[in-house]
């Protein structure tokens, strides 16, 4: 017991987090005191629908962070992580070098799909995000976690909404089960023209429990250097003027343009034209894939080449500080929901919580399933249908992301050959599941062993079982 308490105690001291978790207060985040903005990447080497976690690899971690506080950024986001494997070296570093992390949860192969919408929200996938969750929760730099990315990409998905919502009340729900910090739950949209203001406030609206508690945008309708009012920054602000969860760019960066980006839309961005809706944003994308966004070109584990998109975009973050004015919404009271119409078809009464994942939310999520893990192929007995309360506080069902494809938006024409998303199966994909994790009930000896294992995993002393 010495020994154990001793370890213990060195594991903890070891692991002090050097950040403040970030917490939301109106329409802004807040760093402690002070409001925070968000100024990042978006990285995923291999692409943001790669299934290689950039968070499992020690050695790329290290590259890759050094030049993240060469650039003096603040955030990363990442699209796809393994849940199956560590992460504590990775999130360390990222924690001592002052970055936070925004983590999409879904995977290509986990994910709320377009097509079989129902059958994509089943308890498999509520236990596989929810593992994820066991993995990352623990860390104060998790600034949030994405449900969903661009899962609605036109007027006519507009129906996968309530599934999303959905999955961010069972997240909120899991948490507070579990004990965790009640990190941000979030979705980043698609910048469709048709339903920009009602997502935004479909997302806002109906109780806490399903809430979000921020919205992200990928948005790429600054070209070079376009202006304020040119690139319809201007409208937008005012079109979101009234959301009151915090708001930022999850996506940024049109490269339609002659050379490299100027990143002149950093100025409008970081100004107080802005930061009374936005708190920021992530340029897309750190690693130079074949859609030709990156900041740097991998060469191997240990090295990157910068390329002139990383120059300007150091220069233009350390020119441009943000506002001292604290612009911003204090009022943190829901948006109405949106009306149905033929630009909008999801109501606010949402699908029922899997009644198999009840054993999840009692016993934890247990063993985690993989990066390969195939749930979108899944239509169990028990997928979601609507029904159930959207409180947190009462979970008990009545009854037993996608890709960024093409849309009206100007995000999709200036993406075009490339997925922006965690979860780019739009349909039943035929990739190997890794394998269903058990869901059979947990005796005491074996609930024993997975309360073991995790403490084990966290503060990096053997588990014997």
């Amino acid at each position: 017991m010495k020994l154990f308490s001793g370890l213990a105690l060195a594991a903890v001291a070891s692991t002090v987090s050097a950040l403040t978790s970030i917490t939301t207060k109106g329409n802004a985040f807040f760093q402690g005191s002070d409001r925070f903005f968000i100024r990042g990447v978006d990285y995923q080497p291999g692409g943001s629908s790669s299934t290689t976690d950039p968070l499992a690899d020690s050695t790329t971690c290290q590259r890759d962070i050094a030049k993240f506080t060469d650039l003096g950024i603040n955030t990363i986001r990442v699209y796809t992580v393994d849940n199956s494997k560590d992460h504590s070296d990775c999130m360390k570093a990222l924690d001592d070098a002052g970055i936070y992390l925004v983590l999409d949860l879904n995977t290509p192969q986990s994910a709320i799909t377009r097509s079989g919408t129902n059958c994509s929200y089943n308890s498999a996938y509520l236990q596989n995000i929810w593992a994820t969750v066991d993995e990352f929760a623990t860390y104060d730099n998790v600034l949030g976690f994405f449900a969903g990315n661009e899962v609605i990409n036109n007027a006519n998905t507009t129906a996968t909404a309530k599934y999303v919502k959905a999955v961010i009340r069972d997240l909120k729900t899991y948490m507070a089960k579990r004990g965790y910090r009640a990190i941000p739950v979030g979705y980043s949209a698609a910048d469709v023209e048709e339903n920009r203001l009602q997502a935004a406030e479909y997302f806002n609206c109906g109780g806490d429990g399903a809430r979000a508690d921020f919205f992200g945008i990928n948005d790429y309708s600054w070209c070079g250097n376009s202006s304020f009012s040119e690139s319809g920054y201007s409208d937008k602000v005012d079109l979101y003027s009234n959301v009151t969860i915090p708001m930022f760019l999850s996506e940024f960066g049109c490269n339609q343009v002659k050379g490299s980006r100027p990143f002149s839309e950093i100025e409008a961005i970081y100004s107080s034209e802005m930061t009374g809706v936005f708190s920021g944003g992530l340029v897309y994308e750190y690693s130079q894939e074949s859609n030709d966004y990156g900041l740097v070109k991998v060469v191997s584990d240990s090295e990157v080449t910068e390329l002139q998109d990383y120059t300007n975009l150091k220069n233009m973050y350390a020119k441009v500080k943000n506002p001292t004015d604290n612009n911003y919404k204090t009022s943190d009271s829901a948006s109405e929901c949106p009306a149905v119409s033929s630009d909008w078809d999801s109501d606010d009464n949402l699908p029922n919580m899997p009644v198999d994942a009840q054993q999840y939310l009692k016993n934890g999520a247990g063993k985690a399933g993989g990066i390969s893990y195939n749930t979108i192929t899944l239509c169990k007995g028990d997928a979601g249908s609507s029904g159930v309360t959207n409180s947190i506080k009462d979970t008990t069902p009545s009854s037993s992301s996608s890709s960024s494809s093409s849309s009206s938006s100007s995000s999709s024409s200036s993406k075009s050959g490339s997925s922006s998303s965690s979860s780019s199966s739009k349909s039943a994909s035929s990739s190997a599941s890794a394998g269903s994790p058990s869901s059979a009930p947990f005796n005491k000896y074996a609930l024993f062993a997975m309360v073991y294992a995790t403490i084990a995993g966290i503060y990096g002393f053997s588990s014997v079982f």
